[in-house]
């Protein structure tokens, strides 16, 4: 199968300032300043098939973002080797930039005070779609997306989520076969969140398009990724099947309990971990293989107004995967 993304040995550096203490270190470092090199990348060498949805995760800092934006073509990299489709992606040619589509989910793209419709009439001309393409494309992206009754609405007036659903369609007018998506589903409601991920696994389908998936929602991976790859503190820990990563190092669930009324919480503890009790919530780290038990006997046991099962944090599980130094290759 054919390598859509080959990175090889990929190391970012950046020159950044230190800041001394004080007025006069500020205004020292304001006058002659003093630099250090932060090594955001460490020879990271992966690859990625034609078609493959791939969730590339870690904590803040990690260097995910990073990835992401010399894969696009945003940053030049240090050192090592990065190619896309064939193309070097920072000489941002005009053929590689019509095939890939970068989408963040803290960064704009839609005009705010227009219609959506305005800022996809322009992407039109900007990656010189035909009419027929162009209305091919949006009749489909805003049918899957449920939009059609948003594209005329000022975009500073619409929803987080509403907005986010259009920042995907003006990202795939042009039906990009390589897509990057960094937080596509921050900060929204867990129905918002949902409808992303069932729309990137239907386009993947529909266009056997190759996309590379940040998040820190454990939610967002398992929706929709089989192959994960795990990076901290600039290196690759972990690349290989998601239900491997998830049988050695997701073993627990969290189970979030909301009491109509108080009761003996010393009884919780006879069920899994109490992480957290504030009264009405009481928040238990429970086995995965047994958390759909524990929630009935919590049902039957407990004067409950409302209970959920989560995946633990992606920070916790990627700490997991350092603390027990398990660096492996699964595929």
């Amino acid at each position: 199968m054919e390598k859509v993304v080959l990175v090889d040995k990929l190391s970012k550096e950046f020159a950044v300032n230190v800041k001394k203490e004080g007025f006069l270190g500020g205004l020292s470092s304001l006058f002659n300043p003093t630099r250090k090199i932060v090594r955001a990348l460490d020879e990271i060498s992966f690859s990625i098939d034609e078609g493959e949805l791939v969730g590339f995760i870690g904590p803040n800092g990690a260097g995910k973002t990073t990835t992401l934006k010399i894969l696009s073509g945003l940053l030049y990299p240090s050192s090592g080797l990065v190619q896309v489709l064939g193309f070097d992606p920072w000489q941002r040619k005009a053929d590689y930039l019509k095939k890939i589509s970068l989408v963040m989910g803290q960064k704009n793209q839609l005009w705010w005070d227009l219609p959506a419709i305005d800022t996809l009439d322009l992407n039109r001309a900007i990656y010189e779609l035909s009419k027929r393409d162009y209305e091919k494309s949006l009749r489909e992206l805003v049918e899957l997306l449920d939009v059609e009754n948003l594209l005329n609405i000022p975009v500073r007036r619409l929803s987080l989520g509403q907005r986010m659903r259009l920042e995907l369609v003006a990202a795939l007018i042009h039906n990009p076969s390589v897509l990057f998506l960094d937080e596509p589903t921050i900060g929204l409601d867990i129905l918002a969140q949902t409808k992303i991920r069932e729309f990137l696994l239907d386009y993947n389908r529909r266009r056997g398009a190759t996309m590379i998936l940040t998040s820190h929602n454990m939610d967002d991976i398992l929706g929709v990724a089989k192959r994960v790859i795990v990076i901290n503190k600039g290196k690759i820990a972990f690349d290989g099947k998601l239900s491997f990563l998830i049988e050695t190092f997701a073993k627990k669930k969290l189970v979030k309990v909301y009491l109509s009324d108080s009761t003996d919480f010393k009884k919780f503890e006879e069920i899994g971990k109490v992480k957290k009790i504030d009264f009405p919530e009481v928040v238990l780290l429970i086995p995965r293989e047994t958390a759909a038990i524990a929630t009935a006997e919590i049902l039957q046991n407990f004067p409950v107004a409302d209970i959920t099962i989560e995946e633990e944090p992606i920070e916790d599980v990627i700490k997991r995967v350092f603390k027990e130094g398990v660096l492996r290759k699964s595929k």
